[in-house]
């Protein structure tokens, strides 16, 4: 959100603040489909199921030190661009955002194998993965590696924001969008598996997907479901021309 200055006064913050806090409970609806964004208002929301996909990048923090910035940028944009192209390539995709070097995305899942396309966008994701590093190669550029977490739960979607000032933006709340949130940040990592799934997702998935993950006792997260997946005719295109 770009920013347009006002000057901050406090007197008036506070008479928001209480506005808020003394509003009616508002026009909260249950939806098998999450909206359009531009159904929402500060005084309405949505819950619905969604499935939920983050990208990150592992060890993104070693790569301002490892190359100089024009190198650096390139990086950056060619990971951010093209995962933001296999994250919208689903016809139930809600929402795309940028934070940093995560790419996350929200689907609308009204049918069970609605979650299957949802982790296909996340094998797809990484087998890009692969393509970049391939392209990548050819530019003298380490590869990356990255972390996907996937998991699918109920959420709850409001506009969010300094009314009156343009600056609002839509906010996804939920166990869903933390935990894919959290399940990325641990994939990947000491050269572990780069998927990985949350139970409720894993257990939705039709049985040939179900066999691509194996269950898996994380410390923190309790059981997951990790693989190494990829979209077959991409990978086996990548293997003939790089």
């Amino acid at each position: 959100m770009d920013g347009n200055f006002k000057t901050y006064n406090w007197m008036s913050s506070s008479t928001r603040i209480r506005e808020i806090l003394d509003a009616g409970a508002g026009d909260f609806v249950e939806t098998d489909d999450l909206p359009p964004r531009d159904r929402l208002t500060y005084g309405n929301g949505f819950y619905g199921q969604c499935g939920a996909v983050f990208v990150d990048i592992r060890g993104s923090s070693g790569l301002a030190s490892q190359y100089q910035r024009p190198r650096l940028a390139k990086i950056y944009r060619a990971f951010i661009s093209e995962m933001v192209a296999v994250l919208n390539g689903n016809k139930h995709v809600r929402e795309v955002n940028i934070v940093g070097d995560c790419v996350w995305a929200v689907y609308n899942t009204p049918l069970q194998s609605d979650i299957d396309g949802t982790f296909e966008r996340a094998y797809v994701a990484n087998t890009l993965c692969e393509l970049l590093n391939r392209r990548f190669a050819q530019h003298d550029i380490a590869p990356i590696r990255i972390g996907i977490g996937v998991d699918w739960g109920r959420v709850l979607m409001i506009k969010a924001g300094y009314d009156g000032s343009g600056i609002n933006d839509v906010v996804y709340m939920g166990d869903v969008v933390n935990r894919a949130a959290h399940l990325a940040h641990k994939a990947g990592r000491s050269y572990q598996d780069p998927i990985w799934a949350g139970a409720d997702f894993y257990f939705n998935l039709n049985p040939h997907n179900k066999d691509l993950l194996h269950q898996w006792h994380d410390r923190e997260l309790g059981s997951v479901y990790r693989g190494t997946v990829v979209e077959t005719l991409m990978y086996d295109w990548i293997n003939r021309n790089f």
